[in-house]
């Protein structure tokens, strides 16, 4: 579905469809990067792909109205993170998979803290402008006849968001017939917009199952990972050490979520969960904290590390992209950061606010 999607050429016009309906307001422009990057979110699933495009498209634009050029850079690099939260995220499907959970909850278990990640780096945006005005130009604005005009390259591709998490929510389809549903949607968007030719098909098909056989194989080594760990005993040992430890068991989770912090600094999201889920996720449940919960809280931890020091994936796909200094988009980051971090704490003190969406579409 990403595939036809991308090669649809649908994903050019987010970014400026955004920023035609927000552009008026000073930051306006910085405003519809995160926005275009929550709409990518919600049909791409990798971070990565969703910081390249919106390099390509967004960065230079930013700083050809006046940005601050780290400031323009860190935006792009942490709207790219909303990929790994926003629905239908392969981060999430993989550790659904990983940890033996539901798809489809996990799935919706991602709506919420992904609007409330995106809905914190446009505050970050505003504060940074309020005490620097000298970083955003002002706004420009737009008439209603453009605005409407610039619906039509959001409204397709939110449509296809829609219509993929409407059928998971409402019980209508399971996870993997919602994705046949997507691709067809893609591929009638790609007929829309006359992209259709053998050769787009054809990469299309590649990428996928490029990108399918490399988690495939990940997943198969996660699973030989988890049996070797259940046959030597090390997780009823693991759990008998911490249960027994003379603190509250959210205590022992909070520990357990700032590792999964300094893993992201050093290790690969997806190497993280096949690694360490088989070991901690049985610990976690049997302290009695969910498992929906504890994946949506471990992958935005380990998302930080997309846009922080050394390895910052995110960083370094728009610094190539910008032509700018890694360390400069390294230090336009630090912000988008520390309002992440924030995003990560109210959803470990207020787990409901993950848990809401998937018990609804239980109910139903």
């Amino acid at each position: 579905m990403a595939q036809f999607v991308l090669h649809s050429g649908a994903l050019s016009s987010l970014f400026d469809s955004a920023r035609v309906l927000v552009g008026r307001l000073r930051g306006g422009t910085a405003h519809a990067a995160v926005g275009a990057g929550a709409i990518f979110a919600a049909v791409s699933g990798s971070s990565t792909a969703a910081a390249a495009t919106l390099a390509h498209t967004s960065t230079g634009e930013l700083i050809r109205q006046g940005y601050d050029k780290k400031l323009s850079a860190g935006v792009v690099a942490a709207a790219g993170t909303l990929a790994a939260m926003i629905p239908p995220s392969v981060l999430l499907i993989f550790y659904a998979i990983t940890a033996e959970a539901g798809v489809g909850p996990t799935l919706i278990a991602g709506i919420i803290p992904g609007i409330l990640v995106a809905l914190a780096l446009i505050i970050t945006i505003t504060v940074l402008i309020t005490f620097n005005a000298s970083t955003a130009p002002r706004g420009e604005a737009s008439s209603g006849q453009e605005k409407l005009r610039s619906l039509t390259g959001l409204l397709p591709v939110a449509g296809l968001f829609v219509l993929v998490v409407g059928l998971v929510f409402l019980g209508v389809t399971t996870a993997t017939e919602a994705a046949a549903v997507g691709c067809l949607g893609a591929l009638g968007l790609m007929l829309g917009k006359k992209k259709i030719t053998w050769a787009t098909i054809t990469k299309s098909f590649a990428e996928a199952l490029s990108s399918s056989i490399m988690i495939l194989t990940i997943i198969m080594a996660a699973h030989v990972f988890g049996h070797f760990i259940t046959e030597s005993q090390v997780t009823p040992r693991l759990v008998d050490a911490l249960s027994g430890l003379p603190v509250a068991p959210i205590i022992i989770v909070a520990i357990i979520a700032v590792g999964y912090l300094i893993l992201g600094f050093f290790m690969d999201q997806m190497a993280i969960i096949a690694l360490t889920v088989p070991v901690t996720l049985p610990v976690v449940t049997a302290l009695g904290f969910d498992p929906i919960w504890f994946g949506i809280v471990v992958i935005l931890l380990a998302e930080i590390g997309l846009i922080t020091p050394p390895l910052g994936l995110n960083v370094f796909v728009v610094a190539q992209a910008s032509k700018m200094p890694v360390e400069d988009v390294f230090r336009g980051s630090v912000p988008f950061v520390i309002a992440i971090l924030a995003v990560a704490v109210l959803l470990f003190a207020f787990p409901q606010i993950v848990l809401i969406l998937p018990e609804m579409m239980g109910r139903l």
